[in-house]
């Protein structure tokens, strides 16, 4: 089962979505302060963000928040991080559910042809940043990870060439302001998320958001 917490902030769309008169749902959003060095991680963190807003057609809309109020968190991660790419840890805030993203900036932990690549070429190594940002805001949201090579929401677990799967994207940009409008879902990942936002509309939770449990995994 995907813990419960993980869909706090999409419960949240799944009241909204499909309603030309509501407001867009607020939801209350920090991101630290890049690393040392790594100064334009912030503006791929808003990037990731916005991307989510245009999948949700608008209707939700994460707002600046200072850290201890958030219900989302990004981090940075880097030397001491064990590993991986990134993660969402669970988090209660003022006894309300959120989610804490933790996404690696340090390439050299992932692989000497990934670090490679990525001390070549900056945008590469943005890429890598961004779409960490766009999966790790996925899970935050409710989805969950497939097989599909092709989707946002792709388990490296199952294996396949990593390198290449952020190569796809990069080939598609030409500048890094080119990814604040250069989404990187399939087809697939965008009907995951409009099935959980049509579950969570014909079955509202029972006694308000805290009610709700997640979907088993498939």
């Amino acid at each position: 089962m995907i813990p419960w917490l993980r869909l706090f902030l999409f419960a949240f769309v799944a009241l909204h979505v499909g309603r030309a008169d509501a407001s867009p749902t607020l939801v209350p959003t920090y991101v630290a302060p890049a690393i040392s060095g790594n100064s334009d991680d912030t503006k791929l963190a808003h990037f990731a963000l916005e991307s989510w807003q245009r999948a949700s057609n608008k209707s939700l809309q994460f707002a600046p928040s200072p850290e201890n109020l958030a219900l989302l968190r990004i981090y940075w991660v880097d030397a001491w991080h064990p590993g991986g790419f990134g993660e969402m840890r669970e988090i209660v805030v003022n006894g309300q559910p959120g989610a804490a993203l933790y996404v690696n900036v340090a390439t050299e932990l992932l692989g000497e042809e990934i670090d490679a690549q990525a001390r070549a070429d900056r945008l590469y190594r943005d890429t890598i940043v961004y779409l960490t940002c766009v999966h790790e805001l996925g899970h935050g949201l409710g989805l969950v990870h497939t097989a599909d090579y092709l989707d946002i929401m792709y388990s490296f677990q199952f294996g396949g060439d990593i390198p290449a799967y952020f190569g796809r994207y990069r080939r598609r940009i030409q500048s890094q302001a080119q990814i604040a409008r250069t989404d990187a879902f399939s087809a697939a990942d965008l009907l995951q998320f409009q099935r959980i936002i049509a579950e969570r509309k014909t079955r509202p939770a029972v006694g308000g958001l805290r009610g709700l449990r997640a979907p088993a995994s498939p």
